[in-house]
């Protein structure tokens, strides 16, 4: 966002998500203290690749601001700041050309993939050919070569960007000229990445070499080269440790627990309120497998984590089981919750600070400090806070079921269903 505000005003942002990240977006961005406005954030009804979303954005800058010039860049990055003054010099290319950006490599990585440039056009070059992820001698080869890194971020001219897609993937571009929803827009469009669709396949690409520092961040390996270490090169965050003969480790933890390694090199140690991962730091791209597989076996954590942003406020859970959940609750001054219902759960909410509004089966009243409720099953029900400081409650759910998706709502300010 930070970067992003080097090129445009925060009404000319958009950032592509789905409906669970959310709010988790916005809340981000007014802790940096901005405001975007609410129909900036895209939400995909699924995730379809790089290229849908890409499309999405530029299809819906084009339709508010006309022929325009968008950047593309994703949001885990670290770029300097320097670069976008790079970036917005290379504007001149983008009449004709879909632009993207090549870092200039400092190693033969092989997490990043490459691009080949062949002649030269003003401060950029064509491009010959874009190279997979390699191993570690055709890195080595690849830089002999002069190539490279490709950092997925782009600068498009949208009339060129839609005359590529058209010629290219003719069936995404007809999907986004269509009257359809977005939901059914996605149903109808192939997963595919903006290189696979578009750029490898278009004769107008070009490339600008950044040399300024980039990284994808694109795992906890990429973690460890970013922050400092150590005398034993290790990375400790958040928690007290005590490390015998370890070293090159990155540690995180929760802040009142202990560390401990003995004779430990190279490793990942990632622990959280709700998952303990442990891998060597060589092997940290595997996570994603990790992923895939509590996606296969449908676990929540995998959508909702310990804490969540909501547009009230956050709740972060304390303790779970199959038939109770205990929540610590915050709701922002002149915030209110849905008016909602459960089936399957009672609420007990007692306020730890603040003062907070009840709506309960019909009735108002408020609560302060030490004080508490109850909300039976079945019940109508709405939390909000009038103050001018945060509301924090402590809400214990008691039932034979107390999933997320155990609610019905009758009202709500923020559009959801």
């Amino acid at each position: 966002m930070l970067r992003c505000l080097e090129l445009s005003d925060i009404s000319e942002i958009f950032v592509v998500t789905n409906e669970t990240q959310r709010f988790f977006v916005s809340g981000q961005i007014e802790e940096l203290g901005y405001e975007i406005p609410a129909d900036n954030i895209l939400l995909e009804p699924i995730g379809k690749n790089t290229l849908p979303a890409i499309t999405f954005g530029m299809d819906e800058i084009k339709k508010r601001f006309g022929r325009s010039l968008v950047g593309i860049f994703s949001s885990d990055h670290i770029l300097d700041k320097s670069a976008m003054e790079s970036i917005r010099n290379a504007e001149e290319l983008t009449s004709d050309h879909l632009l993207t950006f090549g870092i200039a490599p400092t190693s033969p990585h092989t997490g990043y993939g490459y691009i080949k440039p062949a002649n030269s056009i003003g401060i950029g070059f064509k491009v010959s050919e874009f190279k997979e992820k390699p191993d570690i001698s055709m890195a080595k080869k690849h830089i002999e070569n002069g190539c490279v890194w490709n950092s997925g971020m782009f600068l498009f001219d949208t009339d060129v960007f839609f005359e590529e897609l058209e010629k290219y993937e003719p069936n995404i571009s007809a999907a986004f000229t269509s009257s359809e929803k977005i939901t059914e827009i996605y149903e109808k469009m192939p997963s595919v990445s903006i290189d696979y669709g578009i750029m490898e396949r278009s004769d107008r690409v070009a490339v600008v070499k950044l040399q300024e520092r980039w990284s994808d961040m694109g795992n906890f390996s990429a973690l460890y080269e970013e922050f400092d270490k150590d005398k034993n090169n290790n990375i400790i965050h958040n928690c007290d440790d005590v490390l015998i003969n370890s070293s090159g480790n990155l540690i995180y933890s929760r802040a009142d627990k202990i560390v401990s390694l003995i004779d430990v090199e190279d490793m990942i140690i990632v622990d959280t309120p709700d998952a303990l991962l442990v891998c060597p730091k060589d092997s940290s791209q595997k996570v994603k497998d990790v992923v895939s597989a509590l996606k296969d076996k449908e676990d929540e954590r995998i959508q909702l984590h310990q804490t969540v942003y909501r547009p009230w406020g956050s709740y972060t859970i304390l303790e779970n089981s199959e038939r109770h959940k205990i929540k610590n609750i915050i709701v922002f001054p002149h915030k209110k919750l849905s008016l909602q219902m459960h089936h399957h759960r009672s609420e007990h909410w007692v306020v730890v600070e603040g003062m907070a509004c009840v709506e309960n089966n019909g009735e108002k009243y408020f609560l302060r400090q030490g004080e508490s409720t109850f909300i039976k099953a079945g019940i109508r029900h709405r939390l909000s806070n009038p103050g001018k400081l945060p509301l924090e409650i402590i809400e214990v759910q008691l039932g034979e079921y107390v999933g997320e998706d155990d609610i019905v709502r009758f009202d709500d300010e923020y559009g959801r269903k």
